[in-house]
């Protein structure tokens, strides 16, 4: 049996984002359905307290949209300026990058009988559906704040007037692409589900790697590190 060596694959601040953008996502996945359909009672006894229960899920909606805009903003930097690995270059279509992308998807397809690549980095198919990722969270959080500031009518928040104002310049463009509110709305719930079906490809994936190459990829989230063969260390 061959001799297994470990390979940091994440650092602690990338484990940190990891989390909080889940933990994140689910608490807005859950309050965000609540927002548009109310679909539990509170538990409640007194049912005069029954009104905060909408104020309590739009309150923790925001903290996680919040969390996730900041999160996004350190990924996009990390992306160009990490020193740890600049995820752009796996996006650059160079033939070394098409190829890896193309035998990584072929080692999926055929269930690990064709492996001709080094699992020992991250891959140019894990960067481009990551990034596709990032790309439905950005939209769906500037969707997520047009309806935010839609409801702001008076142009003024608790903060003052330049906070609406910020979100609208940011923002409005949605409501042109989308075909107003309503569009923003729908746009807005149909990313939720995108999201959600690429959580369970990406928690399917990572099990499926950890089951076919054997090398530990679930562990990298937990202790940043997966195991490959001693000597394609």
């Amino acid at each position: 049996m061959s001799k297994m060596a470990p390979v940091k694959r994440m650092t602690v601040s990338g484990r940190i984002i990891h989390w909080v953008n889940a933990i994140s996502i689910l608490a807005c996945v859950i309050t965000g359905l609540y927002i548009g359909h109310p679909y539990y009672q509170s538990f409640i006894a007194d049912p005069a307290l029954d009104k905060y229960v909408m104020a309590y899920n739009r309150l923790i909606h925001f903290v996680g949209a919040i969390l996730l805009d900041v999160t996004s903003i350190v990924i996009a930097y990390l992306y160009f300026f990490s020193r740890f690995e600049k995820p752009y270059k796996k996006l650059i279509p160079s033939k070394e990058n098409l190829s890896e992308f193309w035998e990584v998807f072929v080692n999926l397809m055929t269930l690990n009988r064709r492996k001709n690549f080094d699992s020992k980095h991250a891959d140019s198919f894990n960067i481009v559906y990551f990034t596709i990722f990032h790309i439905l969270l950005i939209m769906m959080l500037l969707t997520g704040l047009q309806l935010y500031v839609h409801g702001l009518a008076s142009g003024e928040s608790s903060v003052g007037a330049w906070w609406p104002m910020l979100l609208h310049v940011s923002t409005d463009w949605t409501l042109a692409i989308f075909g107003g509110n309503m569009g923003v709305r729908i746009a807005h719930h149909t990313m939720m589900w995108w999201i959600i079906v690429w959580t369970m490809f990406h928690i399917y994936y990572q099990i499926w790697r950890t089951i076919f190459w054997r090398e530990g990829d679930v562990a990298i989230v937990f202790g940043g590190e997966k195991f490959v063969k001693a000597d394609k260390v």
